[in-house]
């Protein structure tokens, strides 16, 4: 598999006025190939958010490297794109507009980027939804907004910092469903940030554990389910003990923390 992301022996100590300085991560380092999907998974405040801040060109890194196929990462651009959990839309902007936000300001052709948009309108399932404002919309329908936003300008790399957490728990099972989904037809690279061990689990070709602060990595689990999976699939004896591998690693890190 051809690497698209590579961190080498990456630091970042924050250093607040007036307060002791918060080192967020410490010599993290980590390949992932093109097409993969891969989440991230660890205690609370261990570095998880700022990683894909400084994969996305948000914050630079005190030490060692952050590389897109080869190349250092020196700021943003439109390889890379994020989908958060606070949607992010714009009140202003029906739910077409907001879609076409992204190739608006790359001054995209008003036909091309109508059409592109329209396209991916479709493939959320928001056909018919496309002239209502974010306050119209429920949580789900608001977050797939923000993932065909996202995917809009064609980005390589689809960073998602827990994307899901503010969605009820059928919502959120939807949800996931239809992100294998987008991800099988799109075969873009995911970073997927979460909190949750199931999440991680059924959706990842591998789940990256990371330590208490400051942020290193502690162990990657390569899932061995087989593609595609569906819900049945989070019943099965493999899943459950996939599920409890993860758990054995984190919780190390959650009671040391304490």
């Amino acid at each position: 598999m051809t690497t698209c992301i590579q961190a080498k022996n990456v630091g970042l100590t924050f250093r607040p006025k007036n307060r002791e300085p918060v080192t967020a991560l410490n010599d993290f380092s980590l390949e992932v190939g093109q097409g993969e999907f891969v989440s991230i998974v660890g205690p609370s405040g261990c570095g998880k958010s700022t990683f894909l801040n400084i994969l996305l060109g948000l914050i630079k890194p005190d030490t060692g490297l952050m590389q897109l196929n080869g190349a250092r990462i020196t700021g943003p651009g439109q390889d890379r794109a994020m989908v958060f959990q606070e949607f992010g839309l714009l009140p202003w902007r029906t739910v077409l507009a907001n879609v076409e936000l992204g190739l608006e300001l790359k001054g995209v052709e008003f036909s091309i980027r109508r059409h592109r948009a329209t396209e991916l309108i479709n493939m959320a399932g928001l056909a018919g939804f496309e002239n209502h404002y974010p306050h119209e919309l429920s949580g789900g329908m608001k977050q797939r907004v923000g993932l065909a936003r996202a995917l809009a300008t064609d980005p390589e790399v689809l960073l998602m910092d827990e994307p899901f957490a503010a969605l009820d728990a059928q919502t959120r099972d939807l949800m996931q469903a239809e992100l294998l989904q987008v991800w099988d037809r799109t075969k873009k690279t995911v970073i997927f940030v979460t909190h949750s061990i199931e999440e991680a689990a059924y959706l990842s070709d591998r789940v990256v554990i990371m330590s208490a602060r400051p942020g290193r990595i502690k162990q990657i689990i390569k899932v061995q389910l087989p593609r595609p999976r569906d819900y049945e699939m989070r019943l099965s004896p493999e899943f459950n003990d996939l599920k409890s591998r993860i758990w054995d690693v984190l919780k190390e890190e959650l009671i040391d923390k304490k």
